[in-house]
């Protein structure tokens, strides 16, 4: 299950991830804003990081205005390895190398059709199982 949150500013590009989600077949949870009403992401954050890191969900997406804000948010929650990625290289990258568990973007950075493209990079592409990342990983893990 994929844990879905954004704050006012990524409501719309949310919208258009969830209809890609369910095009696909994936199972996710919507864990707000449910509107471009102001809200403060933080708390959007939060609630999709829990999910993430407590196993309710297997993966998160997260959207703010930049995907600064709120990645810094999620990363607050012990077991949670945030990336905030604007394109594809990254969201590839992260997953290979970082075993990243949440995706940030900003919907103010980037348009719906890259977005989209970095979406199923991140939910398609594996941990590469590289002892080196492992050993890495455990060390962010430590702090």
């Amino acid at each position: 299950m994929i844990a879905l949150g954004c704050d006012h500013a990524g409501f719309e590009l949310k919208q258009e991830i969830i209809q890609y989600l369910e095009e696909k077949g994936y199972a996710y949870q919507d864990y707000g804003c449910f509107s471009t009403e102001s809200v403060d992401y933080p708390d959007f954050a939060h609630a999709v990081a829990k999910a993430v890191a407590s196993h309710e969900a297997e993966q998160g997406i997260l959207i703010c205005g930049t995907g600064i804000g709120i990645s810094i948010a999620a990363n607050k929650v012990k077991g949670i390895r945030c990336a905030h990625c604007h394109d594809v290289f990254s969201a590839e990258a992260t997953r290979q190398h970082n075993d990243a568990n949440i995706l940030a973007m900003g919907a103010r950075v980037i348009g719906a059709g890259l977005a989209l493209k970095i979406v199923e990079t991140f939910l398609t592409t594996p941990f590469s199982e590289d002892p080196r990342h492992i050993r890495r990983i455990e060390k962010i893990e430590a702090v």
